[in-house]
């Protein structure tokens, strides 16, 4: 479906997209901050990279996208060797080259990315216009069009997954307690009104239950967040797009970049899908808009996420 001209006071997505999003009072609003994410992705290409990619940049050119947030898993299966590693090109650069997505990429590992060379990731950043990954955790913070804050804190969840200890996935010599008082401490001190956690691994999903939910997440992060009142946390990981809200925080999953599997509908309220696709947002003082917008461009769900969250 062709992508509709921009839309007066809330142009984000299509006019499809739009039209699902809940209304919004008249008011003599500031302009939103538009961006685009995207998890679990790099395959060369293929299972439906390529095709995600096309939707992405021209949901990016037609929003007018700022930033690409990449929720990682961002070269199967194991991640990259070194700074040469093809992989480089033939996932990221040769995919995503479409002039829309010459924008900063702001991404964080995932665990395939941890069977790989962590610090080549890292230091890509160097190497790059585009990719932005200054640590395996960090924040950002971005202003707002009514010169108000909002600050990003990105993760590196699978140090918290128990599973990998001993593995492929090499996380033994991290210390999730000092990433987790990291984590503490800057929400803490951050005055920003919009308050974003992104990390890989969910906590809650639509689908619930072993497989989906992470509780070796849960239990050491949701308090972090409910204490801070943090309205969401998007991730990727699960090859799904997916919806929900646990506890007045919204829980979102974008991991649909590339292959995916058949969800069936979200047992518990909210979305979930296997479609192949990605994540469109606006960010406002107010709300977060958010649509999930499949790889031929059709949107599939959308909310708005109010700062205050349910809380």
């Amino acid at each position: 479906m062709p992508l509709l001209p921009p839309i007066p006071r809330r142009h984000l997505f299509t006019a499809s997209a739009a039209a699902l999003l809940p209304a919004v009072p008249a008011r003599a609003a500031a302009p939103g901050l538009p961006f685009l994410l995207v998890g679990d992705w790099g395959r060369r290409g293929e299972d439906h990279q390529s095709e995600v990619a096309r939707a992405m940049a021209g949901t990016a050119s037609a929003i007018g996208s700022r930033f690409v947030i990449s929720v990682g898993d961002n070269f199967y299966e194991d991640g990259v060797r070194g700074l040469r590693d093809r992989h480089w090109r033939e996932s990221f650069e040769d995919v995503y080259a479409a002039p829309a997505l010459q924008t900063p990429w702001h991404v964080i590992l995932g665990n395939h990315d941890y069977r790989g060379n962590v610090e080549a990731q890292i230091a890509y950043s160097e190497e790059s216009r585009r990719w932005n990954m200054p640590a395996r955790y960090f924040t950002r913070s971005e202003t707002l069009g009514d010169g108000g804050e909002a600050e990003f804190f990105f993760l590196d969840t699978s140090p918290f997954i128990r599973a990998y200890r001993g593995s492929r996935t090499r996380i033994d010599d991290q210390d999730p307690a000092a990433q987790l008082a990291w984590l503490d401490a800057a929400l803490g001190r951050s005055r920003a009104g919009w308050k974003i956690v992104i990390g890989h691994h969910p906590l809650y999903t639509a689908l619930g239950g072993p497989g989906h939910d992470k509780p070796d997440l849960i239990e050491p992060i949701e308090p972090i967040l409910r204490r801070h009142r943090v309205p969401i946390y998007i991730n990727g990981h699960d090859h799904s797009m997916q919806y929900v809200e646990m506890n007045g925080i919204a829980y979102v999953t974008s991991g649909a970049g590339s292959a995916t599997y058949e969800t069936g509908p979200a047992r518990r309220w909210g979305f979930a899908s296997g479609a192949h696709g990605f994540l469109a947002a606006e960010l406002d003082p107010d709300t977060l808009a958010l649509a999930f917008i499949a790889e031929d461009g059709k949107t599939l769900f959308s909310r708005s996420v109010p700062r205050s969250g349910g809380f």
